[in-house]
């Protein structure tokens, strides 16, 4: 700020403590407005996520993880229009993060959604099934499909110490499906 302000300025105190005063303020106030500009976006919002679930109708559940209460909003944001493959793999892939493949069975009235970079089950699969139940047709069934890590996988890949990190639910076995 003592860029516009005459030379003679920078030797005073009183317009030192002035100026930094000031520029404290004008930096807080950069800074809200930065962080109010945040909570305009799904993926960047924080405490303005409880208006975008309410906006939507969607009940706010503040015992998830703020990324799991994100993929909500946007899925819903993304779940609206004509029922087709690209609407389920939209919405899935906003609840995934990852890339995930739907397919199509007419003549059984149902369609798959196989989750291909994830490894496991989703942490937020219970939210996905019920989005995904609202915007099917009721008529059709939907299955879930899931990359696990197989012997093939690991043999020769990861180390005894990696395989110990691993989770066992990243196992084909380590976990019932559904639980």
């Amino acid at each position: 700020m003592f860029s516009f302000l005459p030379a003679y300025y920078e030797n005073s105190r009183i317009m030192n403590a002035d100026m930094n005063a000031k520029g404290s303020e004008l930096d807080s106030l950069f800074d809200t407005l930065d962080e109010l500009l945040k909570q305009f976006f799904v993926q960047t919002a924080t405490w303005g996520l409880e208006r975008w679930e309410q906006e939507l109708g969607i009940k706010s559940d503040y015992l998830k993880p703020i990324e799991q209460r994100r993929a909500v909003v946007e899925s819903k944001l993304r779940g609206s229009g004509k029922f087709s493959g690209r609407l389920v793999k939209n919405v899935a892939e906003a609840y995934d993060g990852g890339t995930v493949n739907v397919t199509f069975e007419p003549q059984a009235w149902s369609f798959t959604i196989h989750f291909v970079d994830t490894v496991g089950i989703p942490p937020n699969l219970d939210d996905l099934k019920e989005v995904i139940e609202e915007i099917k047709p009721a008529h059709m069934k939907v299955e879930y499909e899931f990359s696990y890590l197989l012997i093939r996988d690991i043999d020769g890949v990861m180390t005894l110490d990696q395989l110990e990190q691993e989770p066992l639910l990243n196992f084909a076995g380590g976990d019932p499906v559904g639980q």
